[in-house]
């Protein structure tokens, strides 16, 4: 154990497994280097005052088994990159000043809420707060979508009626008025005779 004893790693590609510094009174951001432990299985972070957002490429950290940032002042977005790590099993970000929505389509979604809690500004699933921009943006879509096919369908209703209207509009009026009737058929037994006489 190395405990109490500060050391310097001067080599990146040290092959560490596991960080545990929990509970230690650490403060100020997560050091951006930690993304070149590219071996880390677990990170425990917890219990600290760390503030700071949490590093935009942690998604390097592809072998992170487990990741508690939990009980901290992190704040902004939790990164896509986060999604990218497949093994990824325990998950702790509760108790921060996360905000924005939770990435979705990813495994970051089965997590129980409470990987999530006391962050007042997450939304997403799988919290019961819904992201509102996004609810919008699908609300205004479904509408669009509505408008489209109503206006479709509007079309559609109008070209049938125009064809009624201007077929039993003509056809009606020779069917039922004997001297137009008479005054059509004459006329086309004159196109006729025209046209074979030639």
């Amino acid at each position: 154990m190395w405990k109490g004893v500060e050391h310097i790693f001067e080599n990146d590609e040290l092959l560490l497994k596991g960080i545990d510094l929990s509970s230690n009174h650490l403060s100020g951001d997560i050091p951006s280097e930690l993304e070149n432990l590219v071996e880390l299985v677990s990170l425990n972070l917890s219990r600290n005052n760390l503030t700071g957002k949490i590093p935009s490429r942690i998604g390097r950290l592809l072998s992170l088994e487990s990741l508690d940032l939990s009980r901290n002042h992190l704040f902004g977005s939790i990164p896509s990159s986060l999604a990218q790590i497949n093994f990824l099993s325990v998950l702790d970000l509760s108790r921060n000043n996360l905000s924005g929505q939770i990435p979705t389509g990813t495994q970051l979604q089965s997590f129980n809420a409470s990987s999530y809690e006391e962050n007042q500004g997450l939304c997403g699933l799988p919290l019961e707060k819904l992201c509102f921009v996004k609810e919008r943006h699908q609300e205004s879509v479904v509408k669009t979508q509505d408008e489209n096919d109503g206006f479709i369908q509007a079309f559609f209703a109008s070209m049938g009626l125009g064809f009624f209207v201007g077929f039993w509009g003509i056809f009606g009026t020779i069917l039922f008025n004997r001297s137009w009737r008479y005054a059509y058929f004459r006329f086309l037994n004159n196109i006729t005779e025209k046209v074979m006489s030639r």
